[in-house]
């Protein structure tokens, strides 16, 4: 009964630290799916964004060695305990953070979170190792990995789970969910820990934890600011230098400082021993390789084409399998060694990074992207955590245990927190590229729809003049030619002229590839909006301007065609007169010609009798034809009254100086001269008649057409908005079309990030291969007395 009172509260102190060991490592996994999404809410870029894991890591790996020592000094059970309070309370303003809006208030959220964890992992990891017999180590140690293995990475999927449920604007529950867990383990844990402590504790080294913290956080800053793309460029930039150079500058002050420390924070001398040496270096490289695993919910959502938030649920297959691993690693360990695990480990991590570099990426489709996080995480769980404590833990004092350990999680949060700041540049890179790459394949141009009537009004300007009465009226007229269909170039990486706003902005940037075809019609859809108006207003402008100008010719016409009816009333009034007096003077010339007649044919003698009768009954006694000098007497006076009464004044006139039928032929020519002069007036008048009346018709013709040309004009004017609009529909509509092709650019685009970061993984696993060489398992005890029951002794009294 004893017994099994004594298995359940070892179950139930087993249970409290195993259950902080996963809230600490659920929350790093579980921000994984939702980097993106935060920096996109918060607005920040993606090397900005990225602090949220390396602060985290940061002040993790500054608090480990400070709680570990208050753990040595107050037990481990309140250090535990206050360790979970602080990461609880982290948790809670880490979700406060959104209502906020603010970052810098996430970061120093953050950085609590850390410090608390910095008592979780140590604290429970040195209990565990501590307190069980050396031969159950490893599987002890394999739980506690795999615990973490499994909680680091099914985070991304409860991660995935939270922001589905919640959705992607309500991110901050994904750290409400550590509060409940929080209070549940806080309770338990008054209740059933056991509060282990060391019988001596030394001074914890303040000014080592400064220094460090302070060359960790300027070498990170140096690295973030360089871009590797244009090195020379920004190696010299005033971000990058002088932050490396205070790295360098500060490492003989940390070195100094640890030597004169009381406990060091990193104890010097580990350095002196190889296998610790390269213990430390190989959990350097782990740390580096681990930060590979924060890229595949991301790296998993760009190949499947699926929503940012959801890539958490792919990295269950990575996560099985590092659950698989961390325990597996922990009894292999036992039998053959740390070493042999760890050569595994980073061995399916390079096979696992080469297959998503060459094959994943080439083919992405779901079994690609899961025989790729099968590898990884059968590397991750081989080489996360067990096999590097078991080394460090093999190779120190029991004594040195909390400190051991605490080194091993500083020097391997450095290298977490150092590699995100490098593979961001990869991925920051790849996404400056995506927009451009995109931007480029998308249609080169626009094609506006025929305006209505616009080859009738083409139609129309050339007939017009074709008009030689016209030409001069229509001068100075010019109307674009709508004819042809406009064609509109777009050159989306072509800004000029226009200013993204902020808000398309920030949503290209957090574009991804389930998005990136919407956005990009939105982006175009904005621009032509920004941009046509005034194509539109020019356009307009130029079809008014020949309005314009019509209804102004028009106005002329009119004009004219008033000036012409004028002319043409004036001219029918002189030809009526001319033709009154040619009949006056054909009436004339008939009496002339009669008279005439009746002289020639009149004899002499009865021309002399006529005469002298007229002159007896006409005149006084004593005038004669001729007068007192034998002057003749005119034609006139010879004519009796009664027939001069019935002629016409003019003829009279005419008559007056005629006094031979000579003179009267004379004036019988003069007077037919007169007649053909005023009929050929007359002529010419009514043919002028005839040109201005044709003048006029086409005058009335021409303003027919160009009021019709003017009514169709302002149609066609009126058309232009809805033709850009269908233009932009049409745009759109094309962008739509090419959904495949602008997500494959995208997706091919951000691979090179991807590949770029495992690559860079693939280059630490090679150099962790090479460094296992020239590690030696520790040599036993030759006086053991288990190994030399058990015969586990080879010649040399080494293990095997």
């Amino acid at each position: 009964m004893k017994k099994q009172n004594e298995k359940a509260k070892f179950g139930l102190i087993l249970a409290v630290y195993l259950l902080g060991i996963f809230m600490g490592a659920l929350d790093t996994g579980i921000v994984t799916p939702a980097r993106t999404i935060i920096q996109n809410n918060l607005m920040v870029d993606e090397k900005t964004g990225i602090w949220m894991i390396t602060i985290y890591t940061l002040a993790y790996a500054a608090s480990i060695p400070v709680m570990g020592k208050l753990a040595d000094k107050f037990g481990r059970k309140y250090i535990y305990l206050f360790s979970i309070m602080l990461f609880g309370v982290g948790s809670l303003f880490c979700g406060l953070s959104q209502n906020f809006g603010s970052f810098s208030f996430l970061l120093v959220a953050r950085v609590i979170q850390a410090i608390g964890g910095g008592g979780i992992l140590p604290v429970a990891t040195a209990e565990f190792g501590t307190t069980f017999p050396e031969d159950k180590r490893g599987l002890a140690l394999g739980l506690v990995g795999g615990v973490y293995g499994i909680a680091n990475i099914f985070g991304a999927s409860a991660g995935s789970a939270i922001l589905n449920i919640f959705g992607i604007n309500n991110w901050q529950f994904i750290f409400y969910v550590n509060v409940p867990i929080t209070l549940f383990i806080i309770i338990a844990g008054l209740m059933a820990l056991p509060n282990t402590k060391e019988q001596s504790t030394k001074k914890i080294d303040g000014l080592g934890i400064l220094i460090l913290t302070s060359m960790v956080l300027s070498l990170l800053y140096g690295l973030k600011s360089i871009d590797f793309f244009a090195f020379n460029q920004t190696i010299t930039s005033p971000s990058v230098y002088p932050f490396l150079l205070l790295f360098v500058f500060l490492l003989p002050v940390f070195i100094l400082a640890e030597k004169k420390a009381e406990d060091p924070v990193i104890n010097l001398n580990y350095f002196k021993s190889p296998p610790i040496l390269i213990t430390l270096f190989l959990s350097f490289i782990t740390g580096v390789v681990m930060m590979g695993m924060i890229f595949v919910p991301q790296f998993a959502e760009n190949a499947l084409k699926i929503p940012s938030g959801s890539g958490g649920y792919f990295v269950i297959i990575l996560g099985l399998f590092a659950g698989i691993g961390a325990p597996l690693s922990g009894q292999l360990i036992d039998k053959f060694g740390a070493k042999f695990v760890l050569a595994i480990g980073f061995s399916a991590s390079i096979l696992g990074s080469l297959f998503l570099i060459f094959v994943t990426t080439a083919y992405p489709n779901f079994i690609t992207v899961a025989v790729c996080l099968i590898l990884i995480g059968i590397g991750i769980g081989f080489t996360m955590g067990t096999p590097i404590n078991y080394m460090m833990l093999d190779n120190t004092a029991a004594a040195e245990s909390n400190s051991a350990l605490a080194t091993v999680s500083l020097i391997r949060s450095i290298g977490t927190a150092i590699a995100p700041a490098i593979m961001i540049g990869f991925i920051s890179h790849a996404g400056l590229a995506v927009q451009t790459n995109v931007m480029n394949i998308l249609p080169s141009e626009v094609n506006v729809p025929a305006l209505p009537y616009a080859q009738e009004i083409t139609d129309t300007e050339n007939s017009l003049l074709s008009n030689d009465a016209m030409k001069e009226k229509m001068a100075g007229i010019e109307i674009p030619d709508l004819s042809t269909p406009r064609t509109v170039k777009i050159n989306m990486n072509d800004t000029s002229g226009y200013t993204m706003p902020p808000e398309l902005l920030d949503l290209m940037k957090t574009s991804d590839v389930t998005t990136i075809t919407e956005n990009s019609k939105i982006l175009a859809e904005n621009m032509f909006a920004a941009m046509t108006p005034d194509t539109i207003a020019e356009i307009q402008n130029g079809v008014q301007t020949g309005i314009n100008a019509m209804n102004n010719a028009s106005t002329e016409i009119d004009s004219n065609i008033a000036d012409l009816q004028s002319a043409y009333d004036g001219i029918d009034q002189g030809i009526t007169g001319m033709e009154t007096a040619i009949a006056s003077q054909k009436e004339a010339l008939d009496q002339l010609e009669s008279l005439r007649t009746t002289m020639v044919e009149m004899p002499a003698s009865a021309s002399a009798a006529m005469a002298a009768s007229a002159s007896a009954s006409a005149m006084p006694a004593s005038a004669t034809m001729s007068g007192p000098a034998g002057a003749s007497a005119s034609l006139i006076d010879m004519i009796p009254d009664a027939v001069k009464s019935q002629m016409p004044q003019s003829v009279l006139d005419e008559l007056s100086d005629v006094q031979t039928v000579d003179d009267l032929d004379s004036k019988i020519a003069q007077l037919q001269a007169a007649i053909a002069t005023l009929a050929s007036q007359v002529s010419d008048s009514k043919a002028s008649q005839a040109k201005m009346l044709d003048g006029v018709t086409a005058m009335q013709d021409a303003k027919v057409q160009i009021n019709d040309t003017v009514t169709k004009m302002t149609a066609l004017k009126n058309a232009v908005p809805d033709a850009f609009e269908t233009a932009k529909n049409d745009y759109l509509a094309e962008i739509d079309n090419m959904k495949t092709a602008i997500e494959t650019e995208f997706q091919q685009t951000l691979n090179e990030g991807f590949k770029q970061v495992y690559l860079t993984v693939i280059i630490a696993s090679v150099i962790a291969l090479f460094s296992l060489a020239f590690y030696k398992n520790k040599k036993p005890d030759c006086n053991d007395e288990d190994l030399l029951i058990n015969g586990n002794l080879n010649d040399d009294c080494e293990t095997i």
